[in-house]
């Protein structure tokens, strides 16, 4: 069973910066896909930011040129560098691996809990 963990959030001033990062345990072969994904109250799950195991990113147009995705592959781990964060950043942040348990299996998909995010003065 694979499992994320998330840390990282917290209460930050508008204009400020945070960072999270995400960490897999379990038993694995591969991480592909590792993916960042917000969800604010009241609204749907959004994607943040994705970066494939070449570390190719993309962003949602909302954060392009504000937040940064990175991965360390050693660790299994992803991180989210948010600068210039605006009130609307507030939400639920959570990570989204797409790896393999073995090499013949097919993909697993997994979230984390999340971890909150508040932008407010």
């Amino acid at each position: 069973q694979v499992r994320l963990v998330e840390s990282g959030g917290g209460l930050v001033q508008p204009g400020g910066s945070l960072r999270l990062s995400c960490a897999a345990s379990g038993s694995f072969v591969s991480i592909d896909t590792m993916a960042w994904y917000r969800q604010a109250p009241e609204k749907q799950r959004e994607l943040v930011a994705t970066i494939t195991s070449g570390s190719v990113a993309n962003y949602a147009d909302s954060v392009k040129g504000r937040f940064t995705i990175s991965r360390d592959n050693a660790k299994y781990t992803v991180y989210l560098q948010m600068n210039s964060l605006k009130p609307e950043d507030t939400a639920v942040y959570f990570c989204y691996y797409v790896g393999k348990t073995t090499i013949w299996a097919s993909p697993f998909h997994v979230w984390g809990r999340g971890t909150q995010v508040t932008v407010s003065s």
